[in-house]
């Protein structure tokens, strides 16, 4: 795992656009096709912008995964992640993506996980885009994950430091309202992929990023996994690696 500090949340968004954009050209170049996963929330805003903008991708060649959904929200809802990613990502390709495997966890998540849990066994993934939650969660996999099942997603309780986070950034009018289940590509199915970019900014996750980065690997800090891939990088800017200490 390596990691990059910029000087700004644009140039952080910028690198990892960039690193990730030539991995899924690379990708495209050797094998005619590209595998990727997004992920959602105010983490990723500066990264999917400067990606749309990434020069000669053959978008129509890449397949798309959701990363994880909330139980019970439908896609009319403004915390709705499908319509995240529709809104800021899919719509504004400059070529339309070859597939783009969506979640729909309004009524039945456990089927809808196997669903595209089948199809994504079938897309050995180029590159996966994520970020860490402030509970120091990977996806929606809240602290202590399973590290153990193989199932691509599964179904999953939200801790209340997850729930907090969603709230505090604006997503929903009180805490109630924040869904307590969701589905969440497992950490095993993240782990498999061939590269991770994770973006991370902001001080209100410097704790996180330090246990994960500099911590043990272990379950109650769920992105601390990302420290046995060897093609991780973590990008930061720099009140989000305020409490490294390697930092420069």
């Amino acid at each position: 795992m390596d990691v990059v500090i910029m000087p700004d949340k644009a140039r952080m968004g910028q690198a990892a656009a960039a690193a990730g954009g030539g991995l899924i050209r690379q990708a495209i170049s050797e094998k005619g096709a590209a595998n990727v996963i997004l992920a959602t929330g105010a983490s990723q805003f500066e990264m999917l912008e400067a990606l749309i903008a990434e020069p000669d991708i053959a978008w129509d060649r890449v397949t798309g995964f959701h990363l994880d959904e909330y139980v019970g929200l439908p896609i009319t809802h403004a915390a709705s992640f499908r319509a995240y990613l529709w809104q800021r990502f899919v719509s504004r390709l400059p070529l339309p993506l070859r597939e783009f495997n969506y979640l729909n966890a309004e009524h039945n998540p456990q089927a809808e996980a196997r669903r595209v849990g089948k199809i994504l066994r079938q897309h050995p993934i180029d590159v996966a885009f994520v970020g860490i939650g402030e509970n120091g969660h990977l996806a929606f996999n809240d602290p202590p994950a399973d590290f153990e099942t193989d199932e691509p997603y599964i179904v999953v309780e939200l801790d209340e430091p997850c729930r907090w986070q969603q709230l505090g950034e604006g997503w929903f009018p009180t805490l109630d309202d924040v869904p307590k289940h969701a589905i969440s590509m497992s950490v095993r199915q993240i782990m498999k992929s061939r590269s991770i970019v994770c973006t991370v900014p902001d001080q209100r996750k410097a704790a996180a990023v330090r246990n994960a980065v500099e911590g043990p690997v272990a379950p109650k800090v769920p992105a601390s996994i990302l420290q046995r891939h060897e093609r991780a990088t973590i990008y930061l800017d720099p009140a989000a690696a305020s409490q490294l200490k390697g930092k420069k």
